[in-house]
């Protein structure tokens, strides 16, 4: 099939472009959030193609992915396809990758009430969370591509992962690093992580290769759907201590690290797993087990091939 979605988020698309099909991706001359293109610090199959606003209007297209209101509200892939609708022209699914925020009553999706649509949560919990109306809904749990097993843990450090931690503080628990790294020095990376002192704008094969170097990887984060670099540390091999919270107690079992909602706890995990090297390596494999067995791309894939074959037939 021919599979038009926005560069939205790198982790996740990375995994989607893996699948047996062709896939569209808008790019601009700007590469902006609207038209970044094939990824740059990840690696992509070459059935990942960039199509620009005058290719897409005439492109043959069986199935429209969408990842934000805009997209969908806002006209941005009508106006891409050439004033095709999604969902009434070309088959469309909405995935929503994110966890709803405010009061439980107003947490309604803005694809709600489109019969047209096919709504695909990436988490359970979104899943329960989000109201969706009379829109069609599915789970997909995420995949990831395998990095292997590359745990040395070499470092008596805590690798920690989080996109403009700054700007984003509570929801990501950055406002808890302070404390969680005052008897187990901690390395942040991710986007705007120099900000805080930490290291961005690495290669996801150069960061994998750093996180494994770590003792532990620490999860802080407070409200997020599941962290994709989560699930990579827990493939690369790492134990897991992380906050209790959204997905992550189904994610992570007890025997791949520590879970809890309470500092605390997680503040002595840490301390633990830092002064007992084979203890680490011990859950980092038990780690990995889980990982692979819950969250591999094969049937990430399948899930999703046959997500598009039903939608496809539907036109």
């Amino acid at each position: 099939m021919n599979v038009f979605l926005w560069h939205v988020h790198g982790a996740w698309t990375t995994s989607f472009v893996h699948g047996r099909h062709r896939y569209l991706v808008p790019v601009l001359p700007e590469r902006g959030p609207y038209g970044l293109g094939r990824a740059r610090t990840y690696r992509w199959p070459e059935n990942a193609v960039e199509i620009t606003p005058e290719q897409a209007a005439g492109a043959e297209v069986d199935v429209v992915i969408l990842q934000r209101p805009e997209e969908l509200l806002g006209g941005l892939a009508e106006r891409w396809l050439g004033g095709r609708r999604p969902g009434r022209d070309i088959p469309a699914v909405y995935v929503e990758h994110n966890a709803p925020q405010g009061r439980i009553n107003d947490m309604r999706h803005p694809a709600a009430d489109r019969p047209d649509l096919l709504l695909v949560h990436v988490t359970h919990f979104n899943a329960l969370f989000w109201d969706p109306g009379s829109t069609p809904t599915r789970v997909v749990e995420h995949g990831v591509v395998d990095p292997g097993y590359r745990y040395t843990g070499e470092l008596a450090r805590a690798a920690v992962v989080i996109n403009e931690a700054r700007r984003r503080w509570r929801v990501t628990g950055t406002d808890l690093l302070g404390r969680l790294g005052d008897r187990v020095p901690l390395d942040l990376f991710g986007i705007d992580a120099s900000s805080l002192g930490g290291i961005e704008d690495l290669p996801q094969a150069h960061l994998h290769r750093e996180m494994a170097r770590r003792r532990v990887y620490l999860h802080p984060i407070r409200w997020t759907s599941l962290g994709l670099s989560l699930l990579e540390a827990m493939h690369l091999g790492m134990p897991v201590v992380a906050l209790a919270t959204t997905e992550v107690p189904e994610a992570v079992p007890r025997e791949a690290g520590v879970v809890s909602t309470r500092p605390e706890v997680l503040e002595e995990a840490l301390v633990y797993f830092a002064r007992d090297r084979e203890a680490a390596r011990e859950a980092g494999l038990a780690a990995r087990a889980a990982a692979l067995q819950r969250y591999g791309l094969g049937r990430f894939l399948e899930d999703w091939d046959r997500i598009l074959t039903e939608v496809a037939a539907c036109a």
